[in-house]
């Protein structure tokens, strides 16, 4: 897997666990979540997808 596929790869992660959480905390707590805050998440997440794909690149799987 190439750098760019593994960026978009690890863009989307990032885009949908910020959504989904973004949701999550709404339902839950009838607020919304700060945006900061989402996206810190969302890039710690991030780190361990970027981790694996890079692995698995290096693999040659």
């Amino acid at each position: 897997m190439g750098f760019w596929q593994r960026l978009a790869v690890t863009i989307l992660v990032v885009l949908a666990f910020s959504g989904l959480l973004h949701i999550a905390w709404q339902a839950l707590l009838g607020f919304a979540m700060p945006a900061y805050l989402a996206g810190l998440l969302g890039g710690l997440v991030a780190l361990p997808v970027w981790e694996y794909l890079q692995f698995r690149a290096r693999k040659g799987a």
